[in-house]
């Protein structure tokens, strides 16, 4: 396993409590000792990583790390064994998993994007939509089956995550709408976490699970230890709205999200959770700091 952030460090107990022998690699000295506190053996490098696994998943920021970690002179499939399987569930967009899947192809290597859907806590019960080739999402079929209720096949390379991105513009729409909605009601003199109480206790249809979770941080105060931050969701929807842009069908309310976003980027909060998103709006009615 390549990156051990919440979704890796989530995964490899799982791997582990099955039996299987992990390997893994972050570049972070605090993630190495999370893997190692995890069960897994900790590989020095990727090359030395990429010569003792024959399924190697990855939990990386995004495409440029994604394409480093594949396709780089130090890379997997420059130290890899053919007849080995990469799995992408890193969010990247179509083109970067097309065309490390064209490289693993020439090399014998089997590549697949297997983004997540699903929260970190819900391990076990996510849902993969997984693109490449049939084989190789069968050869990759038991450990799914680790870590979520259902994989779907949706075709081929960077099928899952077309699926993944337009998940994340209904996310980054709730998680937007829930900030702006918060701010508002603080203006009106309704505090944050009452109106999250008052909405959650009731059967309205607006009460979504990621509603609660947003609503629960805000009204504590907690923002730290993302479960995800502004930063990662200001590049998934990035990639959305390049996706939509490329079939010439160019989003109106993700571009608006994206703005607000940037603007959370802007003031410094962008390694906090989306919830303290909210926070936006009081710099620019009060200017605030």
């Amino acid at each position: 396993m390549v990156g051990a952030g919440v979704m890796g460090t989530t995964v490899a107990p799982r791997i582990v409590a099955a039996g299987y022998s992990l390997v893994g690699y972050d570049p972070s000295p605090e993630a190495q000792q999370r893997l190692n506190k995890l069960g897994a053996t900790v590989a020095a490098d990727l090359p030395r990583l990429a010569r003792k696994a024959n399924l190697i998943l990855m939990f990386l920021p995004g495409p440029k790390q994604v394409q480093d970690c594949v396709a780089g002179p130090e890379g997997l499939l420059a130290n890899g064994a053919p007849g080995s399987v990469i799995v992408d569930s890193s969010t990247v967009d179509p083109a970067t998993s097309s065309r490390m899947w064209e490289l693993a192809k020439a090399r014998g290597v089997g590549y697949v994007d297997a983004p997540v859907l699903g929260r970190p806590a819900t391990v076990g019960n996510w849902t993969l939509p997984v693109g490449g080739a049939k084989e190789d999402v069968e050869r990759c079929a038991p450990i799914f089956r680790l870590i979520a209720a259902k994989f779907l096949h949706i075709g081929g390379p960077g099928s899952g995550n077309k699926i993944k991105l337009l998940n994340q513009l209904m996310f980054s729409a709730i998680n937007a709408m829930t900030a702006e909605m918060m701010a508002v009601a603080e203006k009106v003199g309704i505090a944050p976490k009452l109106l999250f109480e008052t909405i959650t206790s009731s059967q309205a249809g607006t009460v979504s699970n990621l509603f609660k979770e947003l609503g629960a941080r805000i009204a504590q105060e907690n923002y730290e230890d993302p479960t995800f931050s502004v930063d990662l969701l200001a590049k998934d929807v990035r990639l959305a709205i390049e996706m939509a842009g490329e079939v010439k069908a160019p989003p109106l309310l993700a571009r608006t999200i994206q703005f607000a976003n940037e603007l959370a980027q802007a003031q410094g909060l962008g390694r906090n959770d989306t919830a303290i998103m909210w926070k936006i709006y009081r710099h620019l009615w009060d200017r605030e700091v």
